[in-house]
C-alpha cells in the first residue's frame, strides 16, 4: 500500500509541472517586420523629424550659416526638398516641376518649410503604395533602370544626413533637436 501511495505521490509531482506549464500564458506572438511597412514608418518618421527641426529654427535665424562654406538653414531646408522632389519625380516619370527653383536664393522660414511639407506631400503616395512585390519592380528611367524600393532608400539616407546638419545648425543656437527632444522626454517618463 505504501508502495502505491508513494508512486502516486511521484506521479502527481511530476505531472504538477507539466500542468502547471500548460495553464501558463502562451508566449507573446513574434512580431513582424514587412520590408515596405518598414521603409515607411522610418519615411514617416524622417519627415515629421525634418519638418520639426525646420519649425524649430526661428525664421530670423534662417540665413544663418556655422562657415562661409556651408548653406545657411534655409537653403538647407530647401536643399532637402528640391531633392525629395526631384528624386520622386524622376520615379514618377513625370517632369520636375521644380527643376528652376534655386536653392541658392534666401528662403524664409514660412517659404522653406512650405517646400519641405510640398515635398513630403508629393513623395508620401508614391511611399506608401509600396509593397515588398513592388519594391522589386523595376523603374526605366531612359538612361537608368532602377528597383522602386531604392527609390525611398536613397531620399531617407540623403534625408537623414540633412536632419543631422539641421541638428547641428539648430544646437548652434542653443535650439534642442526634436529627436534628441524626443529622446529626453521618453528618457524622463521612464525615470518617474
Amino acid at each position: 500500500m505504501q508502495i502505491a501511495r508513494l508512486g502516486a505521490l511521484v506521479f502527481t509531482l511530476s505531472t504538477v509541472p507539466i500542468v502547471s506549464a500548460a495553464q501558463q500564458a502562451a508566449p507573446p506572438a513574434v512580431q513582424t517586420y514587412e520590408l515596405s511597412a518598414t521603409i515607411l514608418k522610418g519615411y514617416q518618421q524622417l519627415q515629421g523629424d525634418l519638418a520639426d527641426a525646420a519649425d524649430k529654427m526661428p525664421d530670423e535665424s534662417y540665413a544663418f550659416r556655422p562657415t562661409t562654406d556651408v548653406r545657411p538653414f534655409g537653403q538647407l531646408v530647401a536643399h532637402v526638398a528640391l531633392a525629395q522632389l526631384r528624386m520622386c519625380a524622376m520615379w514618377k516619370g513625370e517632369p520636375d516641376s521644380h527643376k528652376d527653383e534655386k536653392e541658392e536664393k534666401p528662403w524664409s522660414k514660412g517659404e522653406a518649410l512650405a517646400l519641405l511639407k510640398s515635398s513630403a506631400a508629393y513623395c508620401t503616395p508614391q511611399i506608401s503604395s509600396l509593397t515588398d512585390t513592388t519594391m522589386a519592380e523595376m523603374v526605366d528611367g531612359g538612361k537608368f533602370r532602377a528597383a522602386k524600393g531604392l527609390f525611398p532608400l536613397e531620399i531617407m539616407t540623403h534625408s537623414s544626413e540633412m536632419y543631422g546638419t539641421m541638428a547641428v545648425y539648430l544646437r548652434l543656437k542653443g535650439i534642442v533637436p526634436p529627436t534628441t527632444e524626443r529622446m529626453n522626454k521618453m528618457k524622463a517618463s521612464q525615470e518617474k
